[in-house]
């Protein structure tokens, strides 16, 4: 038993061996706790303050300040052309060459599609020759007859008088003997004498005429005849004529809605048959945007009031506009009424049928506008710097100050507010001049001087 409890005593090395096993892992624990408390120091040490979210303050574009820019009314639309005409043909015919493709630009006058015109060409030659045989007749009955033609009606009149009193004497000769003559006989004598007379006559008025000249009346039947044909030559030339198509006016071709070889009308248009128009044109600077306001928001709009447009194609486009027209009805069905802006100044990426959104800007922002434009007018030119008031989230404005950043601390400035829009932004008259870095929604805590971090966009 002795010997076994000897066996049983712990071993002094072993036990010091394990002390040891002990107290590393609480070393690397110290030295992981040590080294993250350093980074930690040196990143505050880089990275001071509360971090913030931030944007730069613009001023508005001279337009936008003019107008205000301040919005109580968002509603969407399409853009529509002010004028668009679907040019049809004056004629019938089949199109022989079409110059123009969807998208081209034309010019007034400018030819976009010839027809077929060897029919009309025809007409006029036709008609051409009629008007001359007219005007032909119409100078022979004015001039009147020549000295050549009188001579020789007088000269025709002599023989007649030569052959009536033969005639005559013959008719005596069977009277003085008719005792021995037939009846008949001297019947036949008595009307050829007569007949000889009538004949002379006859031609002694013919003459009478001649020497008269024409009568007024046939000349003016006569020269209405020209005029009527002149007339039709006229319409032959103007279908002629329209078998060319002209452009009305300067713009854009909006499509092409012919071929050649197809037969266009100006009369009924088939689902298949003729067409009745060959091309749509449209001023692409002369745009509108259609509305439908509802009536519970009506009352923002004003005849005349300034707008915004952005289309959903170009939403970093700004573009200015004004209210055209307002129609005079209502929509019984969607309670809406139809408005019409007119956007000032279109370019080319602008389109008919493009989805618009207009915000309509404040009344009293227009007016505050008028009033500096007078003052202006008058050589004072602060007003025109306030007037270009920048804007800002209202959410940066806290207790009639903001907070923006200089050298990685937040400087407060107090600022005078202005007129408020509907999206929430307010206008600064006084305080800001544009460049500065904004906190946006700066912390409760935050104050004068603090340090802060701008936070990464």
């Amino acid at each position: 038993m002795s010997e076994q409890l000897h066996k049983l005593k712990i071993d002094k090395a072993h036990k010091v061996r394990r002390s040891e096993r002990t107290i590393w892992p609480w070393v690397v624990l110290l030295f992981l706790v040590l080294g993250g408390a350093g980074v930690a120091w040196t990143y505050a040490q880089r990275a001071p303050g509360v971090e913030v979210a931030t944007m730069r303050v613009h001023l508005p574009e001279a337009g936008a300040a003019r107008a205000g820019d301040l919005v109580v009314l968002n509603a969407t639309g399409y853009i529509i052309a002010a004028h668009k005409i679907e040019l049809a043909a004056k004629v019938m015919g089949r199109v022989a060459w079409i110059g123009v493709e969807m998208g081209d630009k034309v010019e007034k006058g400018q030819v976009l599609v010839r027809l077929e015109d060897d029919e009309y060409k025809a007409r006029v030659a036709q008609q051409q020759g009629m008007v001359d045989a007219a005007k032909a007749r119409l100078a022979e009955l004015e001039a009147g007859s020549r000295p050549q033609e009188i001579a020789q009606m007088a000269a025709q009149v002599q023989a007649a008088d030569v052959e009536a009193a033969n005639a005559e004497l013959q008719y005596k000769r069977v009277l003085s003997v008719r005792d021995v003559q037939k009846p008949t006989e001297v019947d036949d004598a008595e009307a050829l004498a007569k007949v000889r007379a009538a004949q002379a006559e006859g031609m002694r008025q013919q003459l009478s005429l001649l020497k008269a000249g024409t009568r007024k009346e046939q000349i003016a039947a006569q020269a209405a005849t020209v005029r009527q044909l002149e007339g039709s030559l006229t319409n032959a030339t103007l279908d002629l004529e329209n078998t060319v198509i002209r452009s009305p006016i300067t713009g854009t071709v909006l499509e092409r809605n012919v071929e050649v070889g197809e037969f266009v009308t100006n009369g009924f248009v088939g689902d298949r048959g003729a067409k009745g128009y060959v091309v749509s044109l449209a001023d692409l600077n002369d745009l509108l945007v259609e509305l439908d306001i509802s009536q519970n928001n009506f009352a923002q709009v004003i005849p005349g009031g300034k707008c915004w447009i952005v289309t959903d194609a170009y939403l970093d486009v700004k573009y200015a506009g004004v209210v055209e027209r307002i129609s005079p009805l209502a929509n019984r069905q969607k309670a809406t009424v139809l408005v019409r802006v007119q956007v000032l100044h279109p370019d080319a990426r602008l389109r008919p049928d493009m989805n618009a959104t207009v915000s309509f800007l404040s009344p009293a922002a227009a007016t505050q506008q008028a009033g500096a434009a007078d003052t202006q007018a008058a050589g004072t030119q602060a007003a025109d710097v306030e007037r270009r008031a920048p804007r800002v989230p209202g959410s940066a404005v806290r207790d009639g100050a903001v907070f923006i950043v200089e050298e990685g601390k937040a400087r407060r400035l107090p600022v005078v507010i202005g007129l408020k829009a509907a999206n929430g932004e307010v206008e600064v008259t006084k305080g800001l001049i544009g460049g500065e870095t904004l906190i946006l929604a700066p912390p409760e805590t935050l104050k004068d001087g603090d340090p802060v971090r701008v936070k990464a966009q």
